[in-house]
């Protein structure tokens, strides 16, 4: 299917003009929704993203690898209802967003978990991984301000604590932190939650 965007014919006369952003007025906005582990940002995103009009499309980076997470994400299914279309894709982010024409509000959840499988798709292999799992973050940002769709990207701010005592660990940490900068700079707003508490940062 091939939904119109409400309000999309209003902003007609916008067309050709790009924002500060580098996005057109016709093309929907990029939210970025921070926060530490159960910090209540996926429950943040659901809300705003349930604010919103028109079709919803879940799109979840996790994959059932155990019981315990099989679980779980039977456990969010239920609590987001009948009103959501849920894709997971470990991988192909981008291109399931490039796909997507038909919704309205598309929520991402998350980027940590994203860059997690593609370390591990890469074979946990530390030499060129930044330069490589980069051009994959390129591409997402990139999708995200072509689409029509309002997008919510979760991902969590793992910068606050100590420092990794292995290699791999601290990649992890400096690429979900370069992927967290590439995001908010071409986000529409973004907000940071801690106990539950939204604070909008941009």
């Amino acid at each position: 299917m091939n939904i119109k965007r409400q309000g999309q014919g209003a902003r007609g006369k916008g067309q050709g003009k790009v924002g500060a952003n580098g996005r057109s007025p016709l093309h929907g906005k990029l939210f970025l929704i921070l926060g530490g582990a159960r910090s209540g940002k996926s429950s943040y995103a659901l809300k705003l993203a349930e604010s919103m009009t028109g079709e919803r499309l879940y799109l979840a980076t996790a994959e059932a690898l155990d019981k315990e997470m099989a679980e779980r994400i039977k456990k969010h299914k239920k609590e987001r209802g009948n009103n959501w279309t849920t894709i997971e894709e470990p991988i192909k982010v981008a291109d399931v967003i490039k796909k997507s024409t038909g919704y309205d509000v598309i929520l991402l959840d998350c980027i940590t978990i994203w860059l997690s499988n593609l370390i591990t798709n890469y074979g946990l292999r530390i030499t060129n991984l930044d330069s490589q799992i980069a051009k994959h973050i390129t591409s997402l940002v990139s999708m995200c301000k072509k689409t029509k769709a309002n997008i919510i990207v979760v991902s969590n701010e793992v910068g606050l604590g100590i420092v990794p005592d292995n290699p791999l660990a601290r990649q992890f940490r400096d690429i979900s932190g370069y992927a967290n900068q590439k995001i908010a700079e071409a986000a529409d707003e973004v907000y940071f939650v801690t106990a539950g508490i939204p604070v909008k940062i941009k």
